[in-house]
């Protein structure tokens, strides 16, 4: 019997749930509002942590902040801050669930100002996934001239938890870039040449 051969991978795609948010989402490009905006979310909570910490409380965190509809959460008071302190299946941060709620008052500004949340946040790319061509993760830089312009528009805008590195991560999440290895089988999937 044959056994089927695992394709090639990020090398960072270890654990089941990895690899099936590897080879299903990341870098895919994304222009739904919410989903954008769960990624700002996901990606500030992250900081300081494993992404793999955010994925396993992904579905707690979409529970908890009303599947990060910008709307609700950015009317939440003390009483919701409370709960969500109280929440175990998310990361219990006061100044990361400030900074959520801050965040959906701010999406909802760029969004009255730019039609779409997606609109505001493509045109750091031009409109396009800037597709690279890596051959090993030690080429992958931890920011770009586009991530530190993001980080700090995003900051004029009134965002929190939004530095240069954390908007390199939520764009290559999102597909702004492509940053699948060239070896990678996802890399051609999602846009590369």
């Amino acid at each position: 019997m044959t056994r089927k051969r695992e394709p090639v991978r990020c090398h960072w795609a270890k654990t089941d749930l990895s690899v099936d948010y590897h080879d299903h989402e990341w870098g895919l490009p994304l222009h739904d509002d919410r989903a954008l905006f769960e990624f700002l979310i996901l990606e500030g909570a992250q900081a300081g942590l494993s992404w793999e910490t955010i994925l396993k409380k992904r579905e707690n965190y979409r529970k908890a902040m009303d599947r990060f509809d910008p709307e609700k959460m950015a009317r939440y008071d003390a009483r919701k801050i409370r709960s969500l302190l109280a929440d175990p299946g998310i990361i219990r941060n006061r100044l990361k669930i400030q900074a959520a709620i801050a965040n959906a008052q701010a999406a909802l500004r760029v969004r009255d100002e730019f039609g779409k949340l997606d609109a505001f946040l493509w045109r750091f790319v031009d409109y396009h996934p800037k597709v690279n061509r890596w051959r090993s993760m030690s080429q992958i830089p931890a920011t770009t001239a586009q991530s530190d312009t993001m980080s700090r528009e995003l900051r004029q805008r009134g965002f929190r938890f939004v530095g240069p590195t954390i908007c390199y991560a939520f764009m290559q999440a999102v597909g702004m870039v492509n940053d699948h290895l060239v070896s990678c089988f996802r890399h051609a999937q999602v846009g590369g040449k």
